[in-house]
């Protein structure tokens, strides 16, 4: 997987566009829709994600362990998902298109307030050095939430 990866990543440097990801199968069974997330709603004309780091860490931080359980089978759809609270999941093109707007370094830190499912700061901390605050502790897997201390 790491040279296929990195297969990947190097063409989207050498070009400076995205290339679509090679297939990848393995243990992960979600690994397969990840990638083609990455090449149908972030690369694909018309979404135009370009940012070679944004498209990989949205490739590798595993959107499915962010919703419900019941909800997995369409974790990797293009559009957002209910996670409790009246809160939802945004869809994976705006994650992206939100990150790639800030441009993150790898030495920045981003701390984002109201972290709801926690995608978009998995998402943040695989580019840089991150931290949420959040109102409520949800634990997706195990569908519970409760009011956070303090």
């Amino acid at each position: 997987m790491a040279l296929v990866m990195a297969g990947w990543l190097t063409g989207l440097t050498d070009r400076g566009t995205a290339a679509p990801p090679a297939p990848v199968l393995g243990p992960d069974p979600y690994a397969l829709a990840r990638q083609r997330m990455v090449a149908e709603q972030l690369v694909s004309p018309g979404r135009d994600i370009t940012n070679a780091r944004v498209l990989a860490v949205m490739g590798r931080v595993p959107r499915h362990e962010f919703v419900p359980e019941r909800l997995r089978r369409d974790a990797y759809r293009d559009h957002p998902l209910p996670i409790g609270h009246g809160q939802t999941i945004s869809q994976p093109y705006i994650v992206a298109f939100m990150t790639e707007q800030l441009e993150p370094k790898p030495t920045d830190r981003v701390l984002e307030i109201g972290t709801g499912s926690g995608y978009q700061a998995a998402v943040l901390s695989g580019l840089g050095r991150g931290g949420t605050i959040r109102r409520h502790n949800c634990h997706v897997r195990a569908g519970t939430c409760a009011a956070a201390p303090g």
